[in-house]
């Protein structure tokens, strides 16, 4: 198995984590942060990039480069990591070549319209199949904690980034276990889904961001980058959301980290907002930026002295859908972080391909102001003022183009407060509206829906503390036309067994936040507390369900271990499911990554 050596605790790190990062670290419901454990997990590059130049750079900021060098070794559980697997499962010399031609995984959506439906002939399995399923193999990855991007797969080829570790691995899936056809390791962990297209001189591409807001395009046959370029807007721009390369340009959504460093006292809160930057697909040069609102502006000073600015927010976590047919790009925005609240705000926007100007946009949910560590306390001299909402009801979700039983066209979108909304999308006017389940800053409506051409269907995840509104997640199908709710599956916990000793928050963290997959007549989704669950697509008749939040014996040798199953964490292809697990922003780190066949 893979060797971890383990390092000394750092009795000067844990003292600088006691008193700068126990107060959100040791609370993670109540504050929306990764546990301790979590991030013990995540290895020291992660750790690293995360105080230095991503979100926790804030909460760093008065650490001098000893006190980070000695947090890092504290939180970092091994000093050094044996990759050696790697070399152990290399492709055999008739097998390094990559497939190319027609990908059948290739978008976060599945296509262009991010519908999340595969096709039996797609996917190799029917729904009667998808009933009946057998784990096949496992495989693991050193120094993961997050286990959140989906990959591309060509042929017998899967492209699958592992996002701490910064590694993009080739992968030959033909074979009773993966072999390795090559890796790409990136200088700082990964962030997206990944994205694979063909250029119109032949060439197949990568396109994916990373955590610094870098977005790259590399050779699929060589793993050699083309270009890399930084599409930030503001100093603490994220990229969260895959990057769409649709005809001579890459969509690219801008969000924000400053939702997670606003509320501290000394912090000039705040400046940053979303925005969606078209690329040249061929250079990755900026074409156009459309930004949710006009650069923050000096309002304010704080009771405690620090000038504050405004707007910002309204930061742009999903990945676009592509109309095109009216040639629009449809997204849906987040919060603002401080007043001035804006009318972009948890709202649609319809953008014209060609210039990034706006075709329309849809206010879901006016004045909502949000702060995560104003969340259980808003007291704090950056908190939002008391008009605001102060809800975090984000669309989390990618919105979606789908047809309606008269052949029309609609525009779908997600929203954290448990509530679908239909637009038309020539005007944007609404349609209906329906409300499956309770929302919050952790509820509602998170990372995807899906559509199987009659029904939509959308997962409903669970949400504690003052933004909440109840405790229901589930999944939930509803009539495309008019929003009409046609079955619901709600999730209760499950402590059965040992699951009380592998999952400590098996009683209060079982919610459905990832997004939802349709093969052929069956939907599948995963749940917080590690189960994945199939149902008969038309009944929503439970059909199989297994619990990953447990250790497995991998392949590869590495120590592996399920958790939580969120973002985009579920996929078909080649006659086999692939679930991922593990995803320590909601408490249940993992690092393994699941392949189910039919059982015979």
């Amino acid at each position: 198995s893979a060797q971890v050596i383990e390092a000394n605790i750092n009795a000067e790190g844990q003292a600088i984590y006691d008193n700068v990062c126990a107060t959100c670290h040791n609370m993670p419901v109540e504050t929306k942060s990764p546990p301790l454990e979590t991030l013990k997990r995540m290895g020291p590059r992660a750790v690293s990039h995360a105080l230095t130049n991503g979100k926790m750079k804030v909460q760093a900021a008065n650490l001098s480069a000893d006190d980070i060098d000695n947090l890092v070794t504290y939180l970092s559980a091994t000093t050094d990591i044996d990759n050696s697997w790697i070399s152990q499962h290399t492709c055999p010399v008739n097998q390094m070549d990559v497939d190319t031609g027609p990908a059948t995984i290739w978008t976060q959506g599945f296509n262009l319209q991010n519908h999340r439906n595969l096709s039996a002939a797609q996917a190799g399995l029917t729904t009667a199949q998808m009933g009946k399923l057998q784990l096949a193999w496992s495989m693991a990855f050193p120094q993961t904690a997050n286990m959140r991007s989906q990959p591309a797969i060509v042929g017998n080829t899967m492209y699958y980034p592992i996002v701490d570790s910064g590694q993009l691995f080739a992968l030959d899936i033909a074979a009773a276990t993966p072999c390795v056809k090559w890796v790409y390791q990136h200088d700082i962990p990964l962030r997206t889904t990944l994205g694979y297209h063909t250029l119109a001189d032949g060439t197949p591409v990568l396109v994916f961001a990373d955590n610094a807001a870098h977005v790259l395009m590399m050779n699929a046959i060589t793993a050699e980058v083309l270009w890399d370029v930084s599409v930030k807007v503001t100093s603490v721009s994220n990229v969260t959301a895959m990057p769409v390369l649709y005809g001579d340009k890459v969509f690219v959504a801008i969000s924000s980290g400053e939702l997670n460093m606003g509320a501290a006292p000394e912090y000039e809160c705040c400046t940053s907002h979303g925005a969606v930057v078209g690329l040249d697909a061929a250079t990755g040069n900026r074409l156009w930026v459309y930004h949710t609102m006009i650069d923050a502006q000096p309002t304010t000073i704080s009771r405690v002295g620090t000038q504050q600015y405004g707007p910002s927010g309204a930061p742009i976590w999903t990945a676009p859908a592509i109309d095109e047919k009216r040639g629009l790009i449809y997204v849906g925005t987040g919060e603002n972080t401080s007043a001035p609240a804006t009318d972009t705000s948890d709202a649609i926007i319809a953008l014209r391909m060609t210039d990034g100007s706006v075709a329309w946009q849809f206010q879901a949910t006016p004045n909502d102001i949000f702060l995560t560590g104003c969340m259980n306390d808003n007291t704090g001299p950056n908190c939002p003022p008391a008009s605001s909402i102060n809800k975090d009801w984000d669309f989390g979700a990618a919105l979606m183009l789908a047809q309606m039983r008269d052949g029309s066209d609609v525009v779908l979108g997600g929203q954290k407060n448990g509530v679908v909304w239909a637009l038309n999308p020539d005007t944007g006017k609404l349609l209906w509206d329906t409300k499956i389940g309770p929302g919050g800053a952790m509820g509602g409506i998170h990372w995807g829906m899906a559509f199987d051409g009659q029904r939509l269907f959308a997962a409903n995840n669970m949400s504690t503390g003052p933004t909440a509104d109840g405790e229901a997640p589930g999944l939930h199908a509803l009539d495309i036309n008019n929003g009409n709710i046609l079955w619901s599956y709600l999730h209760k916990p499950d402590c059965s067994g040992n699951r009380r000793e592998e999952i400590r928050s098996c009683e209060s963290n079982y919610g459905m936040s990832a997004a939802t997959l349709v093969v052929d007549g069956a939907v599948v989704q995963g749940s917080n507390d590690g189960f994945v669950k199939i149902f008969d697509a038309q009944r929503g008749e439970p059909i199989f369900s297994f619990d990953t939040a447990k250790s497995f014996a991998t392949y590869n040798g590495v120590e592996g271990h399920g958790g939580a199953i969120d973002n985009f964490s579920i996929w078909a292809a080649n006659g086999k499911l692939f679930v991922q697990s593990g995803y320590g922003l909601m408490g249940i780190p993992g690092n393994v990554l699941l392949a189910f066949k039919p059982a015979p």
